[in-house]
């Protein structure tokens, strides 16, 4: 009898995933992480990437996160190669939520420089969360590749990633500020000084940098002075 309600419940559950309207789906998938079970997981990996609204994928999120990782982690990491960028996106949110770091090498130089923002700002989320110390540097390099790009809420995302990096981010910043591209040079500088001042807040880093860019400037003048 256990078993049979048990399974009553899992089917109604798994349906209540699909359903049109997003209260059921977000209370299914609540229902599916409060009791974990190993035949939920396909299908809460598979509604990830089709998921419309946000605070259902959220608690998608979080159900997968209740599940082991022996079984979520392979399902995710082959997420990642998908062709749906919803897909990788999600996947890449949970990998940073679950932050097992044998996810690492799935970060790759594509995901990270994926042409949906979206898929690229998660990628840089994920990324600051598992690498390894002695790799930073090298993430550092890569994610100063993308200085400049977007609008606010992009370069937000990477200027966040990047001052999760620390001091290690640094040489990479400093190259930035002589970049040809006046963004990207902008971009540079006020994650620097978002760095050395996390309180500076991003709108006056960046209305400060494009004045000094605007000046014809690096930003490394009164760095140098100072050392």
């Amino acid at each position: 009898m256990t078993m049979t309600r048990q399974d009553a419940d899992a089917t109604r559950a798994l349906q209540g995933l699909e359903d049109g309207r997003s209260s059921v789906r977000l209370r299914a998938a609540l229902a599916v992480g409060t009791t974990p079970d190993p035949r939920f997981v396909d299908k809460l990996v598979e509604r990830c990437a089709i998921e419309p609204e946000f605070f259902v994928r959220d608690m998608l999120t979080w159900a997968l996160t209740r599940h082991p990782v022996s079984m979520t982690l392979p399902e995710l990491l082959r997420e990642v190669r998908s062709e749906r960028a919803q897909a990788r996106s999600q996947a890449l949110h949970t990998l940073s939520k679950i932050g097992d770091r044998r996810a690492w090498p799935a970060i790759t130089w594509a995901l990270l420089t994926d042409a949906d923002d979206e898929v690229a700002r998660s990628a840089w989320r994920t990324a600051v969360v598992l690498v390894p110390e002695g790799e930073k540097s090298g993430l550092a390099a890569v994610l100063a590749t993308q200085l400049g790009r977007g609008e606010r809420e992009t370069q937000l995302s990477l200027s966040r990633a990047m001052v999760a990096l620390g001091e290690v981010a640094l040489p990479a910043l400093r190259a930035a500020t002589t970049a040809p591209d006046r963004r990207v040079r902008t971009h540079a500088l006020a994650t620097e000084r978002l760095l050395r001042d996390p309180d500076a807040g991003f709108e006056f880093a960046i209305e400060e940098a494009k004045r000094v860019v605007a000046l014809g400037g690096s930003g490394q003048e009164g760095h140098d002075r100072q050392c």
